[in-house]
């Protein structure tokens, strides 16, 4: 990890501490005495503030504003553990009605009979969509008397890395499909060489993080379905929708990606991204029983009758699910439309504009996810790189992440920018002003600026 502190010790300004209190603290043990909660809270306080401005950090997915009332009801709910489903009823029931709300808006043929979950983030929900593609597998070789040994998961090289994270905890050979020039995501081509008898599951982006694109889910079925003819193989997709399940349903109602598309056995989200919720939740929803094993399924006594429980953590924060709620009955269908729409129209009105600078070429264009990337073009000032316009926006303020495509395309350098509900038409075009003013610095360089690497560092 990261080291920035080069001392042993905190010292405090005299205009923080008060009588009788210590003017010096041990930096990596627990002070001996206690302090005024006044004080703790100030050097905490100014500690932090040297994190910058979430609100102009365009790397990030994760929400950074809530209106007021969401603020009070986070603070009046702070204190609710949602695993605690006996002490927390109401609590409980609200999750309950959450997941359900979510089966619905993605099609679930009977969400009476899917099953659902919120988690700690799409990270965690990933974990379990895929733990439950292994649980399947496993249970149908084991019927079969075949060998539960050596499954893997198919997927291509610009997921998320929570998907790398799931292969190494839970011993899942990863099968990467590459990126490349003319598949710059999973595509459904020559799929077959990838998938065998011991495929657990394929998984699709739904809003990939390098470049906001979506993966083409029913062609990804089709070609599932063709493999399936030629070999007897039935191998289920988990939907990755930490982004874009929050965004389809609302701008792209008539894309068929989620449980309209037979093969899709879960679908995944992230509550704390384009859910529009402060970060802690994420959600995930089964089609059905099959599709998640009993074996992965804790009872809990609730109301006097059963509560399913299915989470890889145990004590997590209940404020978040009540805030995903709240956003819902706040907001409606035509909300988050307008919300999720908005952010979609400053995302093409950003490149539009940076298209037309000049040096940029766009590799996508904010018009799936609100979430669009540039390349330099090969023609471009040799002087500089997008490494070097990152470092002058971020003197402003703005983080703006510069990072090296997957795979294949890993000597192709692109910035990305991620729009999300706060950044209004306004900032955007704040943005725009200093942008063009670091590109015409840059520009003017009669020698390569000094620099002593490229590498980034900005991780997905």
């Amino acid at each position: 990890m990261t080291e920035f502190d080069s001392d042993d010790s905190l010292i405090l300004s005299p205009v923080f501490t008060r009588g009788g209190e210590a003017t010096e603290l041990p930096r990596f043990e627990m002070p001996q005495e206690m302090m005024l909660p006044g004080t703790a809270y100030q050097l905490v306080h100014d500690q932090a503030m040297l994190d910058g401005n979430a609100r102009l950090n365009l790397a990030t997915f994760v929400s950074t504003y809530m209106d007021d009332e969401a603020l009070k009801l986070y603070m009046q709910t702070v204190d609710k553990n949602m695993i605690d489903k006996d002490e927390y009823p109401a609590t409980a029931a609200i999750e309950d009605r959450c997941w359900r709300i979510l089966g619905n808006l993605w099609h679930n043929p009977d969400v009476d009979q899917a099953i659902g979950t919120s988690t700690i983030g799409s990270s965690e929900a990933c974990m379990l969509g895929g733990l439950a593609l292994k649980r399947r597998w496993q249970a149908a070789r084991k019927a079969a008397g075949k060998s539960t040994e050596s499954p893997n998961l198919v997927m291509s090289t610009a997921v998320q890395v929570c998907w790398e994270k799931f292969a190494n905890y839970f011993e899942v050979e990863p099968r990467w499909v590459p990126v490349t020039p003319d598949h710059l995501f999973l595509d459904g081509h020559d799929l077959e060489a990838y998938v065998d008898e011991n495929t657990i599951g394929v998984v699709a982006i739904m809003g990939q993080t390098y470049t906001g694109a979506y993966e083409p889910v029913k062609e990804i079925a089709a070609k599932l379905d063709q493999i399936q003819a030629d070999t007897g193989l039935d191998v289920r997709i988990h939907v990755d929708g930490a982004s874009g399940a929050m965004v389809a349903p609302f701008c792209q109602p008539d894309l068929e990606w989620d449980f309209r598309v037979d093969r899709v056995a879960s679908v995944s989200t992230s509550g704390h991204k384009y859910g529009l919720v402060y970060p802690g939740v994420g959600w995930i929803v089964w089609r059905d029983a099959e599709a998640l094993p009993e074996s992965m399924i804790f009872h809990a006594s609730y109301l006097g009758g059963d509560m399913p429980t299915l989470s890889l953590n145990f004590s997590r924060p209940g404020a978040q699910v009540l805030l995903q709620y709240y956003q819902f009955l706040r907001l409606g269908r035509d909300g988050y439309t307008a919300v999720q729409q908005g952010s979609l129209d400053v995302a093409q009105y950003l490149a539009v504009a940076i298209e037309q600078m000049g040096p940029f070429e766009l590799i996508s264009r904010g018009d799936t996810i609100p979430v669009f990337a540039w390349r330099l073009r090969p023609d471009a000032n040799p002087n500089w790189n997008l490494y070097d316009l990152q470092d002058r926006l971020r003197m402003k303020g703005w983080q703006v992440p510069a990072y090296p495509l997957a795979d294949d395309l890993a000597d192709l350098t692109v910035q990305r920018i991620v729009v999300r509900s706060g950044l209004s038409h306004d900032l955007a075009s704040r943005l725009l002003t200093d942008l063009r003013a670091e590109v015409d610095f840059l520009e003017r360089l009669d020698a390569p600026m000094p620099r002593e690497g490229t590498e980034s560092h900005f991780h997905h």
